[in-house]
């Protein structure tokens, strides 16, 4: 091997010069640069699931026969299989915000390395009507750098300082929108894991809010996505992609687009890159958009997922079918093929069950669902913190039979046996391509 000393010894220093110029030119080249992002999907395609599957396992309790018979499965299953596959059961939710900052590149990276077969953008747009992914159109000031820049002023609420001792003074109130800035200044930001005090008294303790249960150690990059270019990524990757229509936070018309044409654009997006509709799940919180699919996009509206969050209308009961309008039954009526609602509203607890009985099974709601032959989509799974400590929103309805980490794979485990889930988003997409590699090998 010759280094760049013996090179340059064994060159006049004007060739040497020109030889150095020259691997400049093929490195930072556009040749070079599609070679390494194609290096980087083809290597994201080589599902590894890392050390937190196995970690899970281990943590599982023991004390009914449904929870040992589990684990041992997963252990030989574990022990057993060096060959993980993708799975479409296993939907990556904002890329693999356990870890890397949501909605970037390098958490979708994240995700398709961890087996996801489903990627997933939510929807929002800029000031110039631009669609990118994020959450949600107002979260830029938890999830990305927009504090440390100059484009802070140009949030809809900017933070406030006191002219004296120079603290913020605000943190509460402070909101930042897509809808305030346009793209081209929307790419100028980066990504971080999603946190904010809302008691900080400088930009630098407002941001650094990470909760103790994710990691900064992959947040140093987070590099930000329009929605076309997450389209190309997951092409390039070769999933499935799952894009949600997030609700605005201004009115609408905005700037002269309808509502109406917001859901329209994000089909067409999709027709631009030639993405077969059977590849897109398009996804809403609001019925009316799911209806304009079915109405206007049939093909695309055959997997379109209606997002159940009427857990917070007043009234509604998920175990109380009565309390839910429009009924199971009348979604399906509607055109509606797809539900998904929080994991939590498809479970409940069955304390009484005793060693041989299954302390956790399918809710009300989810037999209601099914009778009328909804499929059901399930979200977040590995979004919350310890269940050792609190067993926190996601997991409200077990929290009674459930108290560690391990738990989690027999929530899974009900959820795709008992319930029938047809997929499951997850922060920690590994865990569920575990869980589908050795248990449901068919979806």
């Amino acid at each position: 091997m010759i280094d760049n000393k013996s090179l340059s010894a064994a060159l006049s220093p004007a060739l040497f010069m020109g030889f150095c110029l020259l691997l400049s030119a093929i490195a930072f080249s556009p040749a070079w640069a599609a070679s390494s992002e194609q290096a980087i999907t083809a290597a994201a395609k080589h599902v590894t699931l890392g050390p937190r599957p196995l970690y899970l396992v281990q943590d599982m309790d023991e004390d009914t026969q449904r929870s040992r018979e589990l684990k041992a499965e997963l252990l030989n299953c574990a022990a057993q299989r060096n060959d993980w596959q993708r799975s479409p059961f296993s939907i990556a939710h904002r890329g693999a915000p356990l870890q890397f900052p949501e909605h970037t590149r390098e958490a979708y990276i994240a995700g398709a390395q961890m087996g996801a077969g489903i990627m997933e953008c939510d929807v929002t747009f800029t000031a110039d009507k631009q669609l990118v992914c994020r959450h949600s159109q107002c979260d830029l000031h938890a999830t990305t750098n927009i504090l440390e820049t100059d484009l802070a002023q140009k949030c809809r609420v900017p933070p406030e300082f006191d002219p004296q001792s120079g603290e913020l003074v605000n943190a509460g109130a402070i909101q930042c929108c897509t809808s305030d800035i346009s793209l081209a200044e929307f790419k100028t930001l980066e990504g971080k894991m999603e946190g904010a005090d809302s008691e900080a008294r400088s930009i630098q303790a407002y941001m650094d809010a990470t909760p103790g249960w994710r990691t900064d150690l992959y947040a140093q990059r987070g590099t930000l996505m329009t929605h076309a270019e997450s389209i190309e990524l997951f092409k390039a990757l070769g999933v499935k992609m799952t894009p949600e229509l997030k609700a605005p936070s201004v009115s609408m018309p905005f700037e002269g687009m309808s509502r109406a044409a917001y859901a329209q654009r994000l089909i067409d997006d999709y027709k631009a890159a030639n993405v077969a509709p059977g590849d897109v799940y398009p996804q809403s919180f609001e019925l009316e958009d799911v209806r304009y699919w079915i109405e206007h996009e049939p093909e695309f509206a055959k997997q379109a997922v209606y997002l159940d969050d009427r857990y917070a209308e007043e009234g509604f009961d998920y175990a109380t079918p009565e309390t839910w309008k429009p009924g199971m039954q009348a979604l399906a009526d509607q055109g509606v093929n797809i539900l998904a609602p929080p994991l939590w509203m498809l479970l409940a607890s069955n304390p009484g069950a005793g060693e041989s009985g299954n302390r956790i099974v399918p809710s009300v709601y989810a037999e209601r669902a099914r009778q009328a032959g909804l499929d059901i989509i399930a979200w977040s799974f590995e979004r919350s913190g310890p269940l050792n400590e609190d067993g926190e929103w996601y997991h409200r309805t077990t929290d009674a039979v459930i108290d560690s980490d391990g738990d989690k794979l027999l929530t899974l485990d009900v959820l795709a046996r008992d319930v029938g889930v047809i997929g499951l988003f997850s922060d920690w997409p590994a865990t569920v391509t575990f869980y589908a590699n050795c248990m449901r090998p068919d979806i």
